[in-house]
């Protein structure tokens, strides 16, 4: 069993920074994807940044350059710097890992960029 844990979203003004985590557990291993996805109002669930177990890096056009990702393998953890957040930022925030023939996903936390 696989669960991942989100937090850190909240309200923050444009131009603000904040820090998701998200904490795997279950049967996890570190040679496994991990990644970050959005998905606001009305819109379809778009991919912000993951990172292949060797450490390869792959954002959102709208994202680069203002978000970064990292991981720690001993905790389990994946984290989202997001800066110079801007309110089309404004979406629930999902961790996702992939495994082999399978993604597991948390439960999102919100994030909300006021102008």
């Amino acid at each position: 069993q696989v669960q991942l844990v989100e937090s850190g979203g909240g309200l923050v003004q444009a131009g603000g920074s904040l820090r998701l985590s998200c904490v795997a557990s279950g049967r996890i291993f570190s040679d496994n994807a991990m990644g970050w996805y959005r998905q606001a109002p009305g819109k379809q669930r778009e991919l912000v940044a993951d990172m292949s177990s060797g450490g390869s890096t792959n954002y959102g056009v709208s994202v680069k350059g203002r978000f970064a990702i990292s991981r720690d393998n001993g905790k389990k953890t994946v984290y989202l710097q997001m800066n110079s957040l801007k309110p089309e930022d404004t979406a629930v925030y999902y961790c996702v890992l992939s495994v082999p023939g399978n993604n597991y996903w948390g439960q999102g936390t919100q994030v909300t960029v006021s102008s």
